[in-house]
């Protein structure tokens, strides 16, 4: 009967103890909500310095807001397709450098990050006009080979040519791979720079 209670009080502890990892899995599943909804507030106009909002906070509750607030503000981080995502990522960098209270290290991957997303543009734009230009000589090509040059009289818009759409499409995906793997290396050094 001895050996029966005690594999029994084994068990309850063993229960205990999981429920309390539980909880304590909710209170950092807590935080971490708390931190990202404060970097999303601070991304979409709010203004404000989050490493002072951070210091605001219960002590106890500030590692785990703050992996939460650095999560959000790395999703935000993305190649940019437009002006306002160019916006966006430059204010998570911004809100990255306020809580990592500007680092050494943090600001020279920070920098890194921000001369990838300028050089993608650079180098997308001249990939286009490098397709443009090739496309544009084949059609040059074709066309004088079958008649004789109208001067000037036709135009030829490469973008328009099936071979364009295609030759951009895997252009564009290949680039996007590039970029990502290196946005994405940086990204993860700045993230174990937040959870520790």
């Amino acid at each position: 009967m001895a050996e029966i209670k005690s594999t029994m009080e084994k068990v309850l502890e063993r229960a205990a103890k999981m429920a309390a990892e539980t909880g304590n899995q909710g209170n950092d599943e807590e935080f971490d909500r708390i931190g990202m909804k404060m970097a999303a507030d601070f991304l979409s106009g709010a203004d404000g310095n989050l490493a002072k909002e951070l210091l605001q906070q219960p002590a106890d509750k500030q590692m785990g807001i703050r992996a939460g607030m650095a999560k959000t503000l790395l999703r935000n981080i993305v190649l940019p397709r437009d002006e306002d995502l160019i916006e966006t990522g430059n204010k998570a960098l911004q809100g990255l450098l306020d809580l990592g209270q500007s680092s050494g290290e943090l600001t020279s991957v920070c920098s890194e990050i921000k001369q990838l997303l300028g050089q993608y543009n650079q180098h997308k734009d001249q990939l286009k006009q490098q397709l443009e230009q090739a496309i544009r000589a084949q059609l040059e090509q074709k066309m004088g080979e079958g008649q004789e040059k109208l001067s000037g009289q036709v135009t030829m818009n490469p973008a328009m040519h099936p071979q364009y759409q295609e030759e951009w499409s895997r252009m564009q995906s290949d680039l996007n791979n590039q970029y990502n793997q290196a946005l994405d290396q940086r990204k993860k050094m700045i993230q174990q720079r937040f959870s520790s």
